[in-house]
């Protein structure tokens, strides 16, 4: 039988834009990443070329600053400087667009940005894990994207580069996107790395993947760590075998 070698369209810069990370991921690795909008999931990223502290890119909506270390900017208590998440907390779904998110009234989102978009996560395990999950959420509405990243993505050596990637996402028709699993892979209080078992359809392909956000917490929230070059990372994954559970 002839291979079939209709394009995927999990593969192309337009899904991943879409859907992620910023990318799919910011609309991405979401399934690609929102700090992956162009990247194709089996091409080798640019390394992005190390910038001012001073940022060129959009202005950051205005939102509360200057918090004590470890104090939430909308005043969730109950931080954790230590700790895993070993089973699926109590969730309310909610949706943007056709992509699912988290929300609790002890874990977040708490408030909303000037913009519009789910914020504010308690500074703990559970809180960074709503948080990566929203992050994959807000950009399957292309208005949010340019506002919600200036605010989610921290300061730090890359963060110019990533909001250049941000400029050419546009919306993926036909695509849906949902949470159906998690892996809480490190916690600090200052660091967390969250892995996202994602599972994603477009014109009858259907694939699922690993997405893993590199977050810190910043300004009294979870943002997207923009200290490390490539925040968000994506593969296919064959299962969710070794995941928990989790999901609309």
């Amino acid at each position: 039988m002839a291979e079939d070698d209709t394009p995927n369209p999990f593969t192309r810069p337009g899904f991943i834009a879409g859907a992620v990370v910023v990318a799919a991921l910011i609309v991405t690795a979401i399934i690609l990443t929102v700090l992956n909008l162009n990247r194709g999931s089996e091409a080798t990223p640019p390394t992005p070329t190390p910038t001012s502290t001073a940022s060129s890119g959009p202005t950051p909506s205005a939102e509360p600053s200057g918090t004590a270390e470890g104090a939430s900017v909308c005043g969730l208590d109950g931080e954790k400087l230590s700790g895993n998440v070993t089973t699926a907390p109590a969730t309310e779904w909610a949706f943007i667009r056709t992509v699912g998110y988290p929300t609790s009234p002890e874990f977040g989102p708490a408030d909303t940005g000037a913009a519009g978009y789910p914020m504010c996560f308690q500074h703990s395990p559970e809180g960074a894990l709503f948080a990566a999950a929203t992050a994959l959420a807000v950009p399957a509405d292309t208005a949010l994207v340019e506002p919600w990243i200036a605010y989610a993505l921290s300061d730090g050596t890359y963060r110019d580069a990533l909001l250049s990637e941000v400029s050419d996402t546009s919306e993926s028709s036909g695509t849906r996107l949902q949470t159906v699993g998690f892996r809480m892979l490190a916690y600090d209080g200052q660091t967390a790395r969250v892995d996202l078992a994602v599972r994603g359809s477009s014109q009858g392909t259907t694939v699922t993947a690993s997405t893993v956000y590199e977050l810190i917490w910043e300004d009294g929230d979870w943002k997207i760590n923009a200290n490390v070059a490539n925040p968000v990372d994506f593969a296919t994954i064959p299962d969710t075998s070794g995941y928990i559970s989790w999901g609309p």
